[in-house]
């Protein structure tokens, strides 16, 4: 990817990364920015429920391609709360239902993608 390309939109970030970025084990610059665009609108949908005002503010920050450091934090938050895909069968564990699938693995691509942002997770 060439550094001197115009990325305005936040999701299309990559910097952090470079050329090799996604080593072993790790989910592409891409995969991250797609497993953020699945999740947030569950994020959003929760947060509207639980405190309108929050979820008005985060949904214009991303909206406008920027979260406030409050809002990359409930989102952090929220998806490390939300693991519903913890690699255990009904026998050995419990079932976390959620609003969407989420994996450790997707966890920590927003951990990663949200401190790609600038934000401290």
């Amino acid at each position: 990817m060439n550094d001197t390309t115009d990325r305005t939109d936040m999701n299309d970030r990559n910097g952090a990364n470079g050329a090799n970025g996604a080593g072993a084990g790790r989910v592409s610059p891409p995969a991250e920015r797609h497993t953020v665009e699945r999740l947030v609108p569950a994020w959003l949908a929760e947060t509207e429920r639980h405190d309108p005002a929050a979820a008005r503010e985060a949904r214009t920050g991303w909206e406008r391609g920027s979260l406030s450091a409050g809002a990359a934090q409930d989102l952090a938050t929220w998806v490390t709360a939300r693991v519903t895909d913890t690699g255990f069968n009904e026998d050995e564990g419990p079932r976390v239902d959620g609003p969407a699938r989420i994996t450790p693995a997707d966890k920590d691509a927003v951990h990663r993608w949200l401190a790609e942002q600038g934000h401290r997770i």
